[in-house]
């Protein structure tokens, strides 16, 4: 089967390396978003997904935009690829791409699709209180994740799982069930259609998204910690400076107090929430510094109960 592969992130490095290591597959070409400017120098560097194209030896192309791309589209055709497979690319396919191939377009979608259409599907999951999340291989059209689904698996999520754990399972999952999947749609495996009574949009995450609002719910609070852990981190202004907040724990109910109330200061840092409850910091990172334990960093700051964090 020849296959060109379109993909940037990280996450979507071992579904290529698992198409690279099947003898039945042939990755004739990968299609990755230009090169950025990132690091302390900000020099252009490659996409993960194209430094490993080209360490393999694969032939990359990275265009700024697939929408009247005349060069783009002719390299696509004369790849004669039996199927497209997207994985996080990030831009939107036109549909001259998704009709280039003989059997199919095919996207590795990280939720249990029709829930979490869209941008950030991992992160919505975990923000929402899922009780679980997973992968999907679906057929792609011009419609934002509203093709049918081949293939699904279901991943649980707990109330200690952190949205780096999420992307580090998710990753190798949807890489094993994307090679069993290719050959069935290739022998004619149908997709079933989503259900969209159960379809939720997983808007695009900015940047407010991980400032820590202590009027909501401990637990609601606790989520956007662990969505956010270990990078980039949550954060909230304490003293006149933001903290990043990497871990933390719900505790009972306070009697009194506002919140974002400093309750206590002697075995981490614990605020009161919207619902009463308290929220204990146990990991932090401070501007400038290194992530350390909350009581570390209490013994060199000027915080006490009453203290309201803005």
């Amino acid at each position: 089967m020849r296959i060109v592969f379109a993909a940037t992130p990280g996450f979507s490095v071992p579904c290529l390396q698992a198409l690279l290591d099947c003898s039945d597959m042939d990755v004739v070409g990968v299609v990755s978003q230009p090169d950025r400017k990132s690091g302390r120098g900000m020099r252009l560097t490659p996409s993960p997904v194209k430094k490993a194209a080209l360490a393999a030896g694969i032939d990359v192309i990275n265009p700024e935009s697939l929408r009247a791309n005349d060069a783009a589209l002719t390299w696509l055709k004369e790849k004669h690829a039996d199927f497209l497979v997207v994985v996080a690319f990030g831009m939107i396919l036109p549909k001259s791409w998704l009709d280039a191939v003989s059997i199919a377009p095919v996207n590795v979608h990280a939720s249990l699709l029709p829930r979490w259409r869209g941008a950030a599907p991992i992160e919505r999951a975990l923000l929402a209180g899922d009780a679980e999340t997973g992968v999907c291989i679906m057929h792609m059209e011009e419609g934002l994740d509203t093709g049918g689904v081949y293939a699904r698996q279901c991943l649980p999520i707990t109330n200690t799982t952190t949205g780096s754990d999420l992307w580090i399972s998710l990753a190798p999952m949807g890489a094993v069930l994307l090679v069993d999947t290719l050959p069935k749609i290739a022998l004619g495996l149908a997709c079933v259609a989503q259900n969209e009574q159960g379809m939720t949009y997983a808007k695009k995450l900015q940047n407010d998204t991980r400032i820590l609002d202590w009027h909501i719910d401990a637990a609601a609070l606790d989520r956007v910690v662990r969505c956010f852990s270990p990078k980039p981190g949550a954060r909230t202004l304490v003293d006149g400076k933001w903290l990043k907040v990497i871990a933390g724990t719900v505790l009972s109910a306070v009697k009194g107090g506002l919140a974002g109330e400093i309750v206590a200061v002697h075995d981490g840092l614990d605020i009161l929430c919207g619902d009463g409850l308290a929220y204990r910091i146990t990991e932090l990172q401070a501007e400038g510094k290194k992530a350390m334990p909350a009581i570390d960093f209490l013994r060199g700051s000027n915080l006490r109960a009453g203290m309201v964090l803005g």
